[in-house]
């Protein structure tokens, strides 16, 4: 067996580095699973019938389930969510406050994506008039935590933002209203509806894993062979100079 003598600097770097490529691969697997239970449970409150708006102010886990509103939409408190990209495109995202009569409550509700393509001209859209009936999904972004902060600063309405987070939009207008997001479905009131469940699915995880997993196999592949390679070299230059010595 020949000797394994890798130095301690090679040594240390594999102590630092090895751990975080592992670790960072079992993230990936970690959010692989988490996106595909969140697929899972979107699936299945998408085949279900929407409930009554009053039904989910009590609901502890109300992401994705399907909801029923009947009311106005309010044409003069809009936010428009900037930098949002469709098929290459530029656009916004077009939030307006809804609200529902059966339960007496306010609801934000995303209309869907708009085309902006000349941001020196604001964005055109139309609120209908009279009253609507809608069908919405509760949307609670994973990861919102990551998300900067975007509170509507005061000033004129529609305010184009980031970001928004439900709740500061009814303190600012001091109104009683649901937390979360609502997304509308397919209709004659919405734009684009066609919002991607997660930013990105479950394979692409695996794929990032396979990734940190394989540049950990590759360093310590390189350890154990430079670490055989290194002795070898010094046995062969030791040998060298050793011979040159008697021949002289």
């Amino acid at each position: 067996m020949r000797p394994f003598r890798p130095g301690l600097i090679p040594t240390l770097v594999v102590l630092a580095l090895l751990p975080v490529l592992v670790g960072l691969g079992l993230w990936q697997l970690g959010r692989a699973n988490e996106k595909r239970v969140l697929l899972e449970v979107y699936a299945e409150r998408e085949a279900a019938a929407p409930v009554a708006a009053a039904q989910l102010v009590g609901d502890t886990d109300p992401a994705y389930r399907r909801v029923q509103l009947h009311g106005r939409f309010d044409p003069q408190h809009s936010v428009l969510l900037d930098s949002r990209m469709r098929d290459g495109h530029a656009g916004v995202e077009l939030l307006q406050p809804f609200f529902d009569e059966p339960s007496g409550r306010w609801w934000l509700v995303n209309r869907g994506w708009l085309p902006w393509p000349d941001r020196r001209v604001p964005v055109a859209f139309d609120t209908p008039d009279h009253p609507q009936e809608l069908t919405a999904w509760v949307y609670i972004a994973p990861g919102a935590s990551f998300l900067l902060r975007a509170d509507a600063p005061d000033g004129d309405w529609p305010r184009l933002l980031n970001s928004v987070d439900a709740v500061h939009v009814w303190e600012q207008l001091t109104r009683d209203g649901y937390a979360h997001e609502l997304r509308l479905e397919p209709g004659p009131d919405s734009y684009r509806v066609d919002w991607p469940v997660v930013a990105l699915g479950p394979e692409k995880h695996m794929g990032y894993a396979v990734q940190w997993f394989a540049l950990a196999l590759a360093l310590f592949a390189l350890y154990l062979y430079f670490g055989w390679h290194h002795h070898n070299k010094k046995e062969k230059d030791h040998g060298s100079r050793h011979g040159s010595t008697r021949h002289v």
